[in-house]
């Protein structure tokens, strides 16, 4: 089974590596999609796709777990009814999506795929929230 999990990573923090890793228990490949990609040098968008990318990357091959991971740079196109095509259109196959924003889970619920949640963690440990 591939998943997909979906975020900006405006850093690529502890908790995103936690989702990381529980998404990667549950899954064969995980796909995760770099989002909002052309954005960038602004407050809430610091960082390139690349310099995102690389973080992600980074992040992945310390842990050793990046062989069964691909990373894809995804270009906004705001508008919710054609995203989860548009996403599709982008990414290799995937069965399952790793989210726990309301949105995503609900657009992609009805699109037919298998919606999961991972745990909260706080972006500087790994433990877990309740």
């Amino acid at each position: 089974m591939n998943g997909l999990i979906v975020g900006r990573y405006q850093p690529f923090h502890l908790g995103h590596l936690s989702a990381v890793k529980e998404a990667l228990e549950q899954c064969d490949r995980l796909i995760i999609a770099i989002g909002s990609a052309q954005y960038s040098h602004t407050r809430d968008n610091p960082f390139t796709a690349g310099e995102r990318y690389e973080m992600v990357y980074s992040a992945l091959r310390a842990e050793g777990i990046y062989e069964r991971v691909n990373i894809v740079p995804v270009i906004d196109v705001n508008r919710y009814a054609i995203w989860v095509s548009h996403l599709r259109s982008l990414v290799p196959p995937f069965n399952s999506i790793f989210t726990n924003n309301p949105l995503t889970q609900r657009l992609f619920s009805e699109s037919g795929y298998e919606v999961k949640q991972t745990r909260f963690t706080t972006r500087t440990s790994t433990a877990a929230h309740t």
